[in-house]
């Protein structure tokens, strides 16, 4: 399936582990099943909410191979492909198309950062070289720094960079540039609690992490307001909003894989340096979804 300026709820996946650590395949093939039949518009694989961060190249071929074999084409997927090495996205983005990823979303560069050329640079040479569209991944509280303004302008009149996920949190930043949101360009919100907000200047949904937990209702959510029931979109996340901030109590992906855990999801453990969701935020998490109905 071709992605096409998907509007909707895409959910970023987490990635489930046995208790020895692996990948849990069986897990996953329920999980994607679960989401499809949820209303999930999209499927984003082995971005931060996976643990990529952690996991072998093989590994990442692996769940991406798996994620595309099970999901066979009822919805777009979306792999992340990012690195704070061009080389290394360039390598990897190259392989996910090859192995039948609709789109790929590459990552500022972390750590190293760039001046402004090179980040406009680290993202066009991947866009030059393969032939899917890419969405941008602005999240400047985990990469350190920000993609400028004036190189999302560039990078906007990329044939092949279709998207931006903007995960700053900052409204500021969204409305400097949200003139460039058009027929090839899309917006997608980055962090659940203020979905709503960015749609409200022309986004077209969100890549999510509360869809791991409720993903009817977040496909709910934007669909109500992408067809004019703005009101109740309003109000069904506002209705959420307390569960979508408690999952990041602590840093993603600790408490969406402890919420999926105590639904009986069994996503298993996290990978070292992420470790359990500490006691007084785990009680905390699980007291918020008692009042949301899922436990």
């Amino acid at each position: 399936m071709k992605f096409e300026h998907v509007q909707g709820s895409i959910v970023a996946m987490v990635t489930p582990f046995k208790a020895d650590g692996s990948v849990n395949f069986e897990v996953l093939t329920q999980l994607l099943e679960r989401q499809i039949a949820g209303g999930t518009d999209a499927i984003l694989a082995i971005g931060t909410t996976g643990e990529s961060a952690t996991m072998t190249h093989e590994e990442d071929a692996a769940v991406v191979e798996h994620t595309i074999r099970v999901v066979d084409g009822r919805v777009p997927v979306i792999v992340g492909s990012g690195s704070n090495c061009t080389a290394t996205m360039l390598e990897n983005s190259k392989l996910y198309q090859s192995m039948g990823a609709d789109a790929l979303l590459l990552i500022s560069p972390y750590y190293n950062k760039a001046n402004a050329e090179g980040m406009y640079r680290h993202f066009a040479t991947t866009a030059d070289a393969v032939d899917i569209p890419c969405i941008l991944y602005n999240v400047p509280g985990r990469t350190g720094c920000s993609i400028p303004v004036p190189v999302v302008e560039r990078l906007a009149k990329h044939p092949r960079i279709a998207a931006i996920k903007e995960a700053s949190g900052d409204m500021a930043y969204a409305m400097k540039i949200a003139h460039c949101i058009g027929p090839d360009f899309a917006l997608y919100s980055g962090n659940d609690d203020i979905t709503i907000p960015l749609m409200s200047i022309g986004g077209s949904g969100v890549i999510s992490v509360y869809a791991n937990v409720m993903p009817k209702m977040c496909h709910e959510i934007v669909r109500e307001f992408l067809t004019g029931d703005r009101n109740k979109a309003l109000a069904n996340h506002l209705r959420y909003l307390q569960l979508m901030n408690d999952l990041f109590l602590e840093v993603n992906p600790i408490p969406v894989k402890t919420a999926m855990n105590l639904m009986g999801l069994n996503v298993g453990p996290m990978r070292l340096p992420l470790y359990e969701m500490s006691g007084d935020a785990k009680n905390r998490l699980e007291a918020t979804m008692r009042e949301a109905g899922l436990l």
